[in-house]
């Protein structure tokens, strides 16, 4: 089956976060910028998932519905298919998005003033909702090494105070695209067990990954340490479903979950009916479509890396995973506020600033490569235009 990525598709005044507000986040009109920020796709989902939505508004009934019995098989018949990970319907517990699973887990796991750590540059969204849960962040910088990212465990060891209670760990890396090796994995497994923390293991890129990388679920790698891991898994990016707000928490411990369950259950939520739909469909449909992507988005990887390696002091961090390109403005010798400018102002492109990553993103940019082929080419080119001093 062919699945048109190629198709123009307009998402301006459709309430996008990508793309109307891009205008008063980062002054770049819609109209004649470039959304390279927000991690969402510019393509349509896997067909099944349209027209079961299309189903739902000809029934034309909403009410409450209490039957999740085909979603969790939906997750586990992927998990085992795609990923050799053996679920069990009863370690799942669903959140409306990551996010929001993110905060359950610390509100279960953790006190106030509790130490979090994370791997930074890391995604923007984890200290956030750290901090919002009055925790504190605890930042242990990658290193960087032949322009790719390793974890310091040295480092992070002699920075501990004993405060510390969880590690939110980022599994593919989201902003440096690292799928970690299963040695790295092990690492992090053991760092845990030695330091007596939970393990927050988030994986929602991890269906998103170039070949010959290969993601390793951080369960199968170390299911010696089940009594402090928990894991995230979603179809939010790999099928483009972030709107639906729809995720899932798999806790194989007893004891974990049921810490876990007594705080979802006290935030007095229930599933989102037809985001539960959606995620559904799409895993139980979504294997030919999902591999059609990775070409397609291996293809724009290539363009824009190569394209922007070629601007005198700029270089692209080569990904493993995702669609978001982190790029290192550093070599330039420009402050961001500079090389910003000429991105936003010049160039037009509304891109993530690599500050918000946390340490050691001041000189880096996030651009978002999931869009139509024809639109990275004219990102490149409008970069090229506007760096087109230093050549």
């Amino acid at each position: 089956m062919d699945f048109d990525f190629d198709a123009v598709i307009d998402r301006v005044g459709t309430q996008s976060s990508k793309w109307d507000t891009m205008l008063g986040k980062y002054g770049v009109s819609p109209t004649t910028g470039i959304a390279m920020w927000v991690a969402d796709m510019d393509f349509r989902p896997p067909p099944a998932v349209n027209e079961l939505l299309h189903q739902a508004a000809t029934h034309g009934v909403h009410g409450y519905f209490g039957y999740d019995t085909d979603y969790r098989n939906a997750l586990i018949n992927w998990m085992q298919r795609r990923h050799g990970w053996d679920v069990q319907p009863n370690w799942i517990i669903n959140a409306h998005g990551l996010g929001n699973a993110i905060a359950a887990c610390l509100q279960a796991y953790s006190k106030a003033g509790d130490g979090v750590i994370v791997f930074s540059p890391v995604y923007h969204a984890f200290a956030r909702i750290i901090k919002a849960n009055d925790r504190k962040l605890v930042e242990s910088p990658l290193m960087l090494h032949d322009g790719r990212y390793y974890m310091d465990f040295d480092g992070l060891e002699a920075q501990l105070t004993g405060t510390e209670k969880i590690l939110l760990f980022c599994s593919p890396h989201n902003p440096g695209g690292r799928v970690w090796s299963q040695d790295e994995l092990a690492q992090v497994a053991a760092f845990c067990e030695k330091h007596d923390l939970l393990l927050i293991s988030d994986e929602v890129h991890n269906d998103l990954v170039f070949a010959p990388a290969k993601h390793n679920v951080l369960a199968n790698i170390a299911p010696h340490i089940s009594h402090r891991l928990v894991t995230l898994v979603a179809t939010t990016k790999t099928f483009n479903l972030a709107g639906a707000m729809i995720g899932s928490i798999v806790v194989a411990d007893d004891e974990l979950r049921q810490q876990l369950a007594k705080v979802t259950s006290a935030a007095g939520t229930s599933f989102n009916r037809l985001g539960m739909m959606m995620t559904e469909a799409a895993w139980r449909t979504g294997d030919a479509w999902l591999e059609a992507l990775l070409v397609y988005l291996a293809e724009n990887k290539r363009i824009f890396e190569d394209s922007i390696n070629k601007i005198a002091g700029v270089k692209a961090m080569p990904i493993d995973a995702t669609y978001l390109c982190w790029v290192d403005f550093s070599g330039t010798g420009m402050p961001a506020v500079d090389f910003i400018a000429r991105v936003e102002g010049d160039a037009a492109i509304a891109a993530n600033h690599g500050a918000s990553f946390g340490t050691g993103g001041e000189n880096f940019l996030r651009f978002n490569i999931a869009c139509r082929r024809a639109v990275v080419q004219e990102a490149v080119r409008r970069l090229h235009a506007a760096f087109s001093d230093l050549q």
